[in-house]
């Protein structure tokens, strides 16, 4: 009777330790998938976190490439249009200055044509002897006074249009309006001054029409 109690005892705590076994390997494989699985994932991830980084360096060094060449270009472009603009303005002065120029000078030809009249007034009243000029030679006088108030309206015209005369005598020679014939020594005079006018000057506003012919002093020590 004792042997039969014994023996299913036997058996139940042979098949329960069997059991225990089984479930224990069940649970170390578990463990060990879990375990596998959990480090695949995490060098899954660390993989993906590495290309993520890797790729985002990659975009991150062509967009400052980008960039930089962006910058480059957006400084050739501005400096083409600050050179443009410069150029623009120029252009712009400088046809402003030819357009005024033109509207000063236009007269500068015909000025100049008359410039021959008034040296004919001038060295016709200058012909005339100061004596001669009186009321026992009405003519002469009558003709006389003509010619003088005739070279005096002709001189008011040249002033009124900006032509203006140039008599540089005693003044320092000046080779820009001045154009030099001979050279002299001249008691009293240092070198470099105009002595003597043999034909007045002429300028229309700030530029020379005619140049003076002039005679100037010489240096005695030279």
């Amino acid at each position: 009777m004792t042997s039969i109690i014994k023996y299913p005892f036997r058996l139940c705590r042979s098949i329960l330790s069997t059991s225990l076994a089984t479930e224990s390997r069940i649970n170390g494989v578990m463990c060990y998938n879990i375990i596998h699985r959990t480090i695949s994932d995490a060098a899954a991830d660390e993989c993906k976190e590495q290309l993520k980084e890797s790729k985002d360096k990659i975009d991150i060094e062509a967009l400052v490439k980008q960039n930089e060449d962006l910058l480059e270009e957006n400084k050739n472009l501005t400096e083409k249009v600050r050179r443009y603009l410069a150029e623009t303005e120029n252009i712009r002065k400088r046809t402003v200055k030819e357009t005024a120029d033109a509207k000063i000078y236009a007269i500068q030809g015909f000025c100049k044509d008359l410039l021959d009249v008034a040296d004919s007034l001038s060295k016709a009243t200058e012909c005339v002897p100061k004596e001669a000029v009186c009321d026992s030679n009405p003519h002469l006088k009558h003709l006389y006074e003509g010619l003088v108030t005739t070279e005096s309206q002709l001189q008011t015209i040249f002033q009124r249009h900006g032509l203006m005369s140039i008599n540089p005598l005693n003044e320092k020679f000046d080779p820009n309006s001045h154009k030099a014939l001979f050279e002299q020594v001249v008691e009293g005079k240092e070198g470099g001054i105009v002595v003597v006018v043999s034909q007045i000057g002429y300028k229309l506003h700030e530029r020379i029409v005619r140049a003076a012919a002039v005679g100037i002093s010489k240096d005695p020590n030279q």
